[in-house]
């Protein structure tokens, strides 16, 4: 048994606001995490942000910050006002991009900084397509000890990865493991580095991303709940 139990967190990937709304109030009474990525935001702004937040759960913005240090110190400054749980960052962006975008956080405990390592989505082939020469495990590894250089909260990576961040140095900085299928979703999408809820958590996922098997599904609130028993029993 671990000794801190492995959360999850909803993917509310849905096309529109007013879809997102019905959904969550619908199926997501018995979640406290939901990850709202690029195009909720886009289309939702901060009303939608306000709207998941007032009803009380806990909001992961996800658009990946990557930009130059003073771009993404700035967009950190103005996600600090949002009561957002946790934000996540490209760890590609460098060490002095994190530090100023903790920086920019200030004394504030929120939002949590998750340092993007590898995308679950790419495997050695659709990696060194846009770095030559390194492996995925080079680059996971660096982008890792860059994000505990600039004091980062955690970092997202796969469960396939967790491996390599399982020693003392990495103790501190929480798991985000996107890429999570119950198993009779395995292959039915674009995630190549993929997992079941119950390996994850076994592996020393702090917290899960779950996303189409839930929205998907035809009956949500089933899988929700066995995804949670799931981790329980882990």
């Amino acid at each position: 048994m671990r000794d801190r139990k492995t959360e999850l967190i909803l993917a509310l990937d849905l096309d529109s606001p007013e879809e997102a709304r019905e959904f969550l109030t619908k199926n997501c009474s018995n979640l406290k995490y939901i990850k709202i990525g690029p195009k909720l935001f886009i289309k939702g702004g901060k009303d939608f942000l306000s709207f998941v937040i007032g009803e009380g759960w806990d909001v992961f913005l996800d658009v990946k910050l990557h930009d130059i240090p003073n771009t993404v110190k700035g967009a950190v400054e103005a996600a600090s006002e949002l009561g957002l749980w946790a934000l996540t960052l490209h760890a590609a962006g460098g060490i002095k991009m994190m530090e100023d975008a903790f920086r920019a956080r200030g004394s504030k405990e929120k939002p949590l900084l998750f340092g993007v390592t590898v995308l679950t989505s790419m495997d050695e082939s659709t990696l060194q397509e846009v770095t030559p020469g390194c492996s995925i495990k080079e680059s996971l590894v660096a982008r890792a000890k860059a994000c505990l250089a600039a004091k980062m909260d955690g970092i997202v990576c796969s469960t396939k990865d967790l491996h390599l961040f399982s020693g003392k140095e990495y103790e501190n900085l929480l798991k985000v493991v996107p890429g999570i299928r119950p198993k009779d979703f395995v292959n039915k999408d674009d995630q190549k580095r993929v997992a079941t809820p119950a390996e994850a958590a076994r592996s020393g996922a702090d917290y899960i991303v779950v996303g189409r098997p839930i929205l998907l599904s035809h009956d949500p609130k089933e899988v929700i709940n066995n995804i949670l028993e799931d981790l329980e029993n882990e």
